[in-house]
């Protein structure tokens, strides 16, 4: 089937597009809109006077000129009009779609849409909405929440963003590694939510952002690592499911994996180790780095089990002493697991994958009641599909 060249651009450079209106309207409202009536005027004019030489430039230009007949009929932002109309001066559409160079303005972008100002569900939602393209009800039904609640989410985003000032620019040097940390925790997050809730289109497009990410700052060896450790993640999702349930890693048929997509997440991991030099290893870098081990057979517990505890040191991350438990089990058996975990009762006690391992660890023991019980409470907290299922499938085996 051969691909449509508007569906195509759209995918592809929808971020660049907006990035660059946003960096010349400073109104990331105005700029969608814009947008859209280039992309509509695109899907009329293409198909019958084929596509140009340079389809951005040509979207961006006829964006651009969208945006000054809305300004100019409203009566507003005369100044900007006036900048805008000098710098188009001379220049008409048909020409600029072939000879304009316009500067890629995605970064200033994803920093704008990862401002700390903004609360992280909004960081989420503007960013697949603005660098990923997708729709307020494709975002929406990927975080389960009604159109209306995610479109005045978005809304006052992009308001708060506009009257607040905040700078459409990258951050200063000195506060760029922290502000780069909160954009790779939001592509991330997008990551989880399509892995947790098997949604392998929402995390693809995570992937799609982790790329633009390296694409625009190669050097950073933590943006290299979650690209490789979302690929490694990412190229399981046909083998995790089988007739809509869940399958364990260990039960997967390795022949499903995408190969190419493990090992293009190696060569990443190989790219973010050189990069890091001899500074210790970043979250993402030890994450990947774990992710590769479990890929491999046999699995190097031991490994395995120390990646964790530098991992700890790095996140102090209840989270993270829980992975590291399962490693020990392995290594030193259930029972020093169980009492690892058992610590962290009071941090983790809602969280529905301490009890279910918890409840794995237990069933080794042969402490089946005590088993059943935090196969029930697991259930309780986990949202009805695969997953629960396969909890339910757990618990009835142990004649719960």
């Amino acid at each position: 089937m051969v691909e449509d060249p508007l569906e195509r651009e759209f995918r592809n450079d929808w971020g660049r597009v907006l990035a660059s209106l946003v960096g010349f309207l400073g109104d990331i409202e105005l700029a969608e809109d814009a947008a859209q009536e280039a992309f509509a005027t695109a899907a009329e004019r293409w198909p019958r006077d084929g596509t140009p030489a340079n389809p951005t430039g040509w979207l961006i230009t006829t964006a651009r000129n969208r945006a000054i007949d809305r300004i100019r009929r409203e009566r507003t932002l005369v100044a900007k009009t006036e900048q805008l109309e000098r710098d188009l001066r001379d220049r008409s559409e048909d020409t600029m779609d072939e000879t304009a160079i316009f500067p890629d303005e995605r970064l200033e972008l994803i920093f704008t849409c990862c401002h700390p100002a903004l609360a992280l569900d909004a960081q989420v939602g503007l960013t697949l909405r603005t660098l990923g393209g997708l729709s307020t009800e494709e975002i929406a039904r990927a975080f389960l929440v009604p159109f209306e609640t995610m479109s005045k989410r978005l809304t006052r985003a992009k308001h708060k963003i506009r009257d607040a000032g905040i700078p459409f620019a990258v951050p200063p040097d000195h506060v760029l590694p922290d502000r780069l940390d909160a954009v790779l925790a939001v592509i991330y997050l997008i990551f989880n939510e399509g892995w947790g809730g098997g949604r392998i289109d929402l995390s693809a497009e995570a992937i799609r952002l982790g790329r633009s990410v390296i694409e625009l700052m190669p050097d950073e060896a933590e943006a290299h690592a979650l690209l490789a450790l979302m690929l490694m993640g990412h190229a399981r999702s046909t083998a995790r499911f089988r007739d809509g349930e869940l399958v364990l890693l260990d039960d997967q048929d390795r022949s499903l994996w995408a190969q190419d997509q493990i090992e293009e997440g190696r060569q990443l991991l190989t790219r973010a180790l050189a990069l890091r030099g001899r500074e210790a290893g970043g979250s993402y870098l030890l994450q990947a780095a774990i992710a590769d081990l479990h890929l491999r057979v046999p699995r190097d517990w031991e490994e395995i089990a120390l990646l964790y505890q530098r991992l700890e040191r790095v996140t102090s991350s209840p989270v993270v002493t829980m992975n590291r438990a399962i490693a020990i089990a392995e290594l030193r058996g259930p029972e020093a697991a169980l009492a690892m975990l058992d610590r962290l009762e009071l941090e983790l006690g809602d969280y529905r994958y301490y009890h279910s391992t918890r409840a794995d660890l237990l069933r080794r023991l042969g402490r089946d009641a005590a088993a059943r019980a935090a196969y029930a409470r697991a259930l309780e907290l986990t949202q009805p599909g695969a997953e629960q299922r396969f909890l339910e499938s757990r618990l009835a085996e142990l004649g719960g």
